[in-house]
């Protein structure tokens, strides 16, 4: 399927979406070791993360999300051999997603901003357009979310003049709806962005709760419920409109996590290809 270069623009490929290619993870942590082992979680993989960009120009995709724990070093020989397959391919870092931490245990939190800052130096020199952190996996009360936008705004101010946005997402207990989500972002004023996710909420308020954040949403991840038949087609592309309608501008970012198909980019390249069915009746219009 041929695509103009804004239609093009308007995909993103996670490495969480090719886990099982990759195999292995580091769990960085706070608190703990900078240069975690490699831990075989998801088996021996078949590919280097070195290798993605490459792979995902030959598909014609052109931003790449990076789950932190699929970075192998955080040296600055690793980012650097990195950053240049990445320019070889001509494919952006649309986004570090910074995978742990906890801004809104009372316990830990300062240390877990101080974590997370930590990879701006590794969001810089990668290219990364946005870094994604957790705001915390609290209950959602006063006491909790007033902490993590504290941390955030702290978080803000040390990324501010990086070049590099710093996103939440609609993920974990902290945010389990649309009020949570519109009074952090309100209390960042502008300094934090928002990656809205398909795949984090669910029941019969999902469709509703969507609608309600996309129109504040930067990113997207745009996951697809698969079932034992296959693709909910039906499900996607009412997440996908409803975003539309939203006023929601930016990229889908394909989040293939099933076993559906055994080759993880047969299910991502038929994310792409429904969604870039909806964006085209949606231009013809």
């Amino acid at each position: 399927m041929a695509f103009t270069a804004d239609l093009a623009d308007r995909f993103a490929v996670s490495t969480w979406s090719l886990h099982r290619a990759l195999g292995g993870t580091y769990p960085y942590k706070p608190g703990s070791t900078n240069s975690p082992a490699r831990q075989p979680t998801y088996g021996e993989g078949s590919v280097e993360l070195v290798d993605l960009p490459k792979q995902l120009a030959d598909r014609g995709i052109f931003r790449m999300e990076i789950c932190s724990f699929h970075l192998p070093s955080r040296s600055p020989g690793y980012i650097a051999d990195l950053r240049n397959a990445l320019n070889r391919a001509g494919v952006k870092v649309q986004t570090l997603l910074i995978e742990e931490g906890d801004l809104s245990d009372p316990e830990t939190a300062g240390r877990d901003a101080e974590w997370m800052a930590s990879w701006i130096e590794v969001a810089m020199p990668l290219g990364a357009e946005n870094m994604r952190v957790i705001a915390g996996k609290a209950q959602p009360t006063d006491d909790a979310l007033s902490l993590a936008e504290e941390h955030l705004r702290w978080l803000a101010e040390r990324i501010a003049g990086t070049g590099v946005r710093l996103v939440i997402e609609n993920w974990f207990s902290l945010l389990p709806g649309p009020v949570e989500v519109h009074r952090v972002l309100d209390a960042l004023d502008g300094k934090l962005g928002l990656n809205g996710d398909f795949g984090n909420w669910s029941g019969a308020g999902k469709y509703g709760d969507l609608a309600n954040i996309m129109g504040r949403a930067e990113l997207c991840h745009a996951k697809a419920h698969y079932s034992a038949t296959g693709l909910d087609a039906e499900d996607y592309i009412r997440c996908v409109e409803l975003s539309n309608a939203a006023g929601y501008k930016g990229p889908f970012t394909l989040i293939y996590d099933s076993s559906f198909y055994e080759d993880e980019w047969s299910g991502i390249l038929e994310e792409r290809d429904c969604i870039a069915g909806v964006l085209r009746k949606d231009n013809a219009a």
